[in-house]
């Protein structure tokens, strides 16, 4: 079977993320083809089998690509076995990590006119030393709200690696 794997990458988790996901889908006998949203805009969604889409979050906001993307290609999307996944850091909380609880998917899914058929949420990965001041102190305050990790000298990753390999299984064995 043939893949796409579009993402939407701020600090590079979600590319991160579905490079993981393009190794386990070749273990498993796919070829992958991975674009980033943000620099590609030609897509002939016709060539694949099926599609993955994963995109960040950033101060509450997917990137602009996303939406575009999806209201360009929302006929061949909703005719594909189609994945979507956002990546935030919200989903590091237990109850946040999943389609109905996370707010930034959810509201994703209420507005976009593509409905993927398997949905997935993971945690993002915090890179304070990376960060520019601005960038570093808003991350902070908002951690600091969230009761998140607030020491700035630090990198975490919360990815569940588990669960990603599992959206992948899931995604493989879709047969829609």
């Amino acid at each position: 079977m043939n893949y796409l794997l579009l993402y939407s990458s701020t600090d590079g988790q979600t590319k991160k993320i579905i490079l993981k996901m393009a190794e386990q889908l070749r273990t498993l006998g796919g070829q992958c083809d991975i674009r980033d949203l943000n620099n590609d805009k030609n897509f002939n969604l016709s060539s694949y089998s099926k599609v993955i889409v994963g995109a960040s979050i950033r101060y509450g906001h997917f990137n602009k690509a996303l939406m575009n993307f999806t209201k360009t290609h929302q006929k061949q999307l909703n005719t594909l076995s189609s994945a979507f996944f956002g990546v935030n850091l919200t989903a590091r909380k237990a109850g946040k990590d999943s389609a109905e609880t996370n707010v930034y998917v959810r509201k994703f899914l209420e507005k976009t006119p593509w409905q993927p058929s398997i949905v997935g949420v993971f945690a993002g990965a915090l890179f304070y030393p990376r960060y520019g001041w601005f960038d570093k102190k808003m991350i902070q305050l908002i951690m600091k709200m969230t009761d998140g990790e607030t020491d700035t000298t630090k990198e975490v990753e919360y990815t569940d690696w588990n669960k990603v390999a599992s959206f992948t299984q899931q995604f493989f064995d879709f047969k829609g």
